[in-house]
């Protein structure tokens, strides 16, 4: 098991509780909305960054991935234009969550709404090597839907 460390921003509410899985099986724990001054309204296909009031220490060969809800996408039109978006193990300011509406209708977020999962990952980082050429693949330089439609 993977441990990451959290400390609470300056004026955050640390009565929501840390990141938590909801059930045994859960991949994602929930990240929730840390507004201690009021909710934030999105207009249809507005965005905004949303605070968890959360700083992490997530270790080294692993990064958080952020995802979008999928009750709130699906209900609501409610996504993360950048999912999943990366937490790297060496930032260490407030982890915000980009949420974006792509709704009909305005969408309220309100302080301690689940607005969000992460997900723990290990990360491999590669090796760079500029070379003459490339060897032969089947699919060779076949673009977008180069493979089929199906």
């Amino acid at each position: 098991m993977v441990q990451i460390k959290c400390t609470w921003a300056a004026g955050a509410d640390s009565a929501l509780g840390l990141p938590r899985y909801e059930t045994a099986g859960a991949a994602g724990a929930d990240l929730r909305a840390n507004l201690p001054d009021g909710p934030v309204t999105l207009a249809p296909m507005a965005r905004a960054l949303i605070s968890t009031g959360l700083h992490m220490e997530i270790p080294q060969g692993f990064e958080v991935q952020v995802r979008p809800r999928s009750g709130l996408a699906l209900k609501h039109g409610i996504t993360l234009p950048n999912s999943p978006g990366t937490i790297d193990s060496d930032y260490r300011g407030v982890v915000g969550v980009i949420v974006l509406n792509t709704g009909a209708h305005a969408f309220e977020i309100t302080h301690g709404m689940r607005v969000a999962q992460m997900v723990a990952a290990p990360v491999v980082q590669a090796t760079f090597l500029e070379v003459e050429a490339l060897g032969d693949s089947a699919r060779a330089s076949g673009g977008f839907g180069s493979t089929g439609v199906n």
